[in-house]
């Protein structure tokens, strides 16, 4: 299948596209930094999704995975107003199988920074919007909405050995996922699943029970 990505040079992006790789799809990257994937099915883009003038014009996308994503940067922007523009562009359309969002644990819980989390909130939302539309092309739309995972982005707190203690006594788990796990559940919920839409799908370990976040002053 053709699939595009947004956000795809770290984390959970870049799980997800060598993933889909490994499988054996044509995957379509779109970040703001330049690639570390070196594949033969791999096509880099290297642009804001900010910048609706300038996206890349691409056809036939059978699966959208809008990933990119930003915290304490212009959230509503990034995470939501560009995620938009990109879903209405490449996602909504005859050929399209699947859309999935990336959204947050603390767009349900609330307990994050409070641009982030309507950010998310609205993710969760337009996932539900985006469902209906796409259901006459028997297309799916869910949201993956993880929680703590193992990324760059969170070592000011995986790094802390007491912020990460107070982390894993509110998290009955006591652990967070790697990229590659939230990547699994993005083959799953896109590729196997032909069902489930207008979801959004919380993986957090159960850390959303407690309600308490935890992070670096």
């Amino acid at each position: 299948m053709k699939v595009l990505i947004t956000g795809t040079t770290q984390g959970i992006g870049k799980a997800i596209a060598e993933l889909f790789l490994e499988k054996n799809h044509t995957v379509i990257g779109i970040d703001r930094q330049e690639t570390g994937i070196i594949h033969k099915n791999y096509t880099h883009y290297t642009c804001d999704i900010r910048d609706h003038d300038n996206l890349p014009n691409i056809d036939g996308i059978n699966i959208l995975v809008n990933n990119a994503g930003t915290q304490n940067e212009d959230d509503i922007n990034i995470n939501l107003k560009a995620l938009i523009h990109v879903t209405e562009k490449y996602g909504i359309q005859n050929k399209i199988k699947s859309v999935l969002n990336i959204g947050s644990a603390s767009a349900h819980t609330g307990s994050e920074f409070p641009e982030y989390c309507a950010s998310k909130g609205g993710v969760l939302a337009y996932t539900k919007n985006v469902a209906i539309r796409i259901a006459q092309f028997g297309a799916t739309c869910n949201s993956l909405d993880p929680g703590g995972v193992l990324t760059e982005l969170n070592e000011c707190v995986i790094n802390d050995p007491e912020l990460w203690e107070q982390i894993m006594n509110e998290t009955p788990l006591k652990k967070w996922a790697t990229p590659e796990e939230i990547a699994q559940w993005a083959y799953f919920l896109t590729v196997t699943n032909t069902f489930c839409t207008g979801q959004n799908i919380l993986v957090d370990g159960g850390e959303s029970i407690n309600y308490k976040f935890i992070w670096k002053e």
